[in-house]
């Protein structure tokens, strides 16, 4: 007699081998380019004081995560908060491409803050990241971060 295996056991049987780990070895995640300025920051708005414990984790300029990029606001509490389109570069030069941010509707949204974006000379969807030392970084040709940034570490 022949066994027969249906939809649910062909389902059963694929996620049994993914889970034990007997296929093929898992290839690890390359990181994205922009990997190495992951984290917060403090400074560029103003120069930077002190790097680590509560005062620079609990309120940087910029934050980085994979996928968005935050600021500080000089003008409101929130943070500004950017989509990342596109990353290239290096280990010592970033660029970014955000996602434009559209126009808000209504009688009060008519009009993007001014600090939407970083102040640079390319516009507001275009930020440049360069690498000046183990734990700082400048966005050059941006207005509103005239300082170097440096990484916040540690509590």
């Amino acid at each position: 007699m022949r066994a027969r295996i249906t939809g649910w056991g062909i389902t059963g049987l694929v996620l049994a081998l993914a889970l034990s780990g007997s296929g093929v070895a898992q290839q690890p995640r390359p990181e994205p380019p922009h990997a190495w300025v992951f984290g917060s920051w403090t400074g560029g708005l103003y120069p930077a004081s002190e790097t680590s414990g509560p005062r620079c984790t609990g309120q940087p300029s910029v934050i980085f995560t994979r996928d968005v990029v935050l600021r500080a606001s000089v003008f409101d509490v929130p943070y500004r908060q950017r989509l990342v389109e596109t990353v290239s570069g290096n280990e010592q030069v970033l660029e970014f491409r955000l996602v434009p941010t559209p126009a808000q509707s209504g009688p009060l949204g008519r009009s993007l803050p001014a600090d939407i974006g970083f102040g640079c000379a390319a516009g507001p969807n275009a930020l440049r990241v360069e690498r000046r030392g183990e734990n700082e970084i400048v966005f050059p040709d941006c207005a509103d971060f005239p300082s170097p940034l440096l990484r916040c570490v540690g509590n």
